[in-house]
């Protein structure tokens, strides 16, 4: 089966801590602090590969990390960098957020290359923490934490021209006629289980491309048959050719069939149902002329209905509603030349480029450490208030609290996040103890 959907789960590495410690060399009995940074971690990055055209890769394997940044080392030594995780998808695929639904990107126009998730930076070393009343400072920062987010990957092909109609009107014969595909044929309905793309020459080195969308059928809209496996496919498509089989090979009516699937197209998108349709009316050549005799004359002479071609009817309910309608025979060749001509001549009416798909989420914004969680609460036995929590740990442990500079930044980030007001709600006083992770401090306003 034709991949062109697959959940994934991406994660960026993590940068490496910075390291303490301090020199330890021969006649230096005091060395300072030289403990080295910790490298960045790796970035998750898309780029587009011109030789995919499905995502088969990402239907068996479903997570995919960058490494973490080393530790710094001793002597300044900085922690090597996290290997970034390079994801190669085809052109055309949207990386969406999961959850939401959201575009992160569209892999497509001049998007070859693209970021969707920055490694954590390094943490620094203590040698930057060394201060004229603190000399020998036991701590360092932390590397920043790496970033995890499920996408999905959802490639939507790229094609001036969408084949449309239901199973068996001749879709594939049509394209193999018309492009360089070679599409499977046969007899039977969903031969083609996967968009087949060709690209038709008009001559003087003028080309477009063209997608046989597999056969939709009512209820595709809601995902019955192949439903909205290809159904989105459609959607970067200017024009779209809706072949009809004009001779009621299978006993369908022709007019009805064409209904049913704009219908589809309607439920599916709004935007898909507007696009400007051409109707191929089909199987030309197998349309049955005779008629039955629907009375006697005085002479005893069968008396027959006029013969009305399947596709003047066609014509009388389309072309007043604008809808151009070109007879053909993918068997026999009759009218294609004149409805790929007119194809060209409408798409090169169309201004613009190719329909690609805005952002609408950026992971590294959106999963930014500040979300993370704090607890504060009363600690009866000991008489203390007790602040605690993820994003309580990294602050400490990038916060030199020794220094005036230091806990004036701790005493800003406690208001900026509302901790102090969450312990003035808890009844806290002047005097009373604060705990954090083994630190305490008196409360003064």
């Amino acid at each position: 089966m034709f991949a062109d959907r697959a959940k994934i789960v991406i994660k960026s590495g993590k940068g490496g801590d910075g390291h303490v410690s301090f020199r330890r060399e021969k006649y230096v009995p005091d060395g300072g602090p030289d403990g080295g940074d910790g490298g960045r971690g790796g970035d998750v990055i898309f780029v587009v590969d011109p030789g995919m055209n499905t995502l088969v890769d990402y239907k068996h394997k479903h997570k995919f990390a960058a490494t973490n940044g080393e530790e710094g080392g001793k002597r300044n030594c900085r922690g090597k960098d996290g290997q970034d995780i390079i994801l190669k998808v085809p052109k055309g695929t949207i990386v969406k957020e999961a959850s939401t639904g959201k575009v992160i990107i569209d892999m497509s126009g001049d998007v070859k290359e693209y970021k969707v998730l920055t490694g954590g930076r390094g943490g620094c070393g203590n040698q930057h923490y060394a201060t004229s009343t603190m000399q020998a400072p036991k701590y360092a920062q932390p590397g920043q934490p790496s970033k995890e987010v499920e996408v999905i990957l959802e490639l939507k092909i790229i094609a001036d021209v969408g084949l449309v109609g239901y199973p068996s009107v001749g879709k594939s014969t049509f394209l193999s006629k018309v492009s360089n595909a070679r599409p499977e044929i046969a007899d039977y309905h969903f031969t083609t289980l996967s968009p087949n793309l060709g690209v038709v020459s008009v001559g003087q080195g003028s080309s477009f491309v063209i997608a046989d969308i597999p056969g939709l059928i009512e209820g595709a809209s809601q995902g019955v048959g192949l439903g909205h496996e290809f159904l989105r496919h459609i959607e970067r498509n200017k024009i779209l050719i809706h072949i009809l089989d004009a001779a009621s090979v299978e006993g369908r009516d022709p007019i009805e069939d064409f209904y049913k699937i704009n219908e589809e197209l309607k439920a599916y998108s709004d935007k898909v149902a507007s696009l400007p349709q051409i109707i191929a009316a089909n199987k030309i050549d197998a349309i049955n002329t005779e008629v039955e005799p629907i009375d006697i004359d005085e002479d005893g002479e069968l008396i027959y209905p006029e013969f009305v071609s399947p596709v003047d009817k066609i014509k009388a309910e389309f072309e007043p509603k604008g809808i151009k309608v070109f007879p053909i025979s993918t068997l026999t060749g009759e009218g294609v030349k004149e409805l790929i001509s007119y194809t060209y001549q409408e798409l090169t009416k169309l201004k613009g480029n190719e329909t690609v798909f805005e952002s609408e989420f950026d992971p590294d914004n959106e999963l930014a450490p500040s979300d993370e969680p704090f607890y504060v609460s009363y600690d009866n036995e000991n008489d203390e208030y007790v602040v605690e929590g993820p994003r309580i740990e990294k602050m400490l442990g990038y916060t030199n609290l020794e220094s005036e500079k230091g806990f004036a930044f701790f005493q800003k980030f406690l208001k900026q996040n509302g901790i102090l007001k969450e312990l003035e709600a808890l009844g806290i006083g002047e005097g009373d103890t604060v705990r954090m992770y083994g630190f305490s401090f008196e409360y003064y306003k």
